[in-house]
């Protein structure tokens, strides 16, 4: 078995992730509940972060001040890809590294641009990540699945590749 080396878990990371546009952001919120909303992820950092926009009047801005672990999940069923990274979210007021990140995508949400106040990121400090990536296409595994459901027997569907990163 290889030694870990972070910068390959973070490329893995990154090569799992990059096509998918949009992920589901977990936190706890006040009354100790799951919540999870959409959001985009702007960027996976060399060191494995993700960050992402949000407002200061947002709800999620206020569940990671007692909440800081969160999840981040990520699909994208037609190539059969799934991603799950667990990690502590950081709140992080730098108009720097707003306006640095800033693009056409963020200017809808945020039209007053990133010079307003309430524009502000969130940074997730990635600690592992679960993937599943199946080989399998679709046709063949909604025939599987078809054949299941008329036979009374498990799918016979290549479950693919499921692994850890460890970051």
């Amino acid at each position: 078995m290889s030694a870990y080396n972070h910068s390959d878990q973070v490329a893995e990371l990154k090569s799992k992730i990059k096509s998918i546009r949009f992920a589901m952001f977990t936190t706890v919120n006040a009354q100790g509940r799951l919540v999870s909303r959409p959001m985009t992820n702007q960027e996976t950092d060399n060191e494995g972060n993700l960050w992402f926009y949000t407002s200061t009047d947002s709800e999620l801005w206020d569940d990671i001040v007692a909440h800081p672990d969160v999840n981040v999940s990520f699909a994208e069923p037609e190539d059969h890809t799934y991603v799950s990274v667990s990690g502590r979210a950081e709140r992080i007021v730098d108009r720097a590294k707003i306006k640095a990140m800033w693009n056409p995508a963020v200017q809808a949400w945020y039209p007053h641009g990133p010079d307003d106040a309430h524009v502000v990121l969130v940074r997730v400090v990635s600690s592992s990540a679960e993937y599943w990536d199946s080989t399998g296409g679709k046709v063949v595994s909604l025939f599987e699945m078809a054949k299941a459901v008329l036979t009374g027997t498990t799918p016979d569907v290549d479950p693919g590749e499921h692994g850890t990163i460890k970051l």
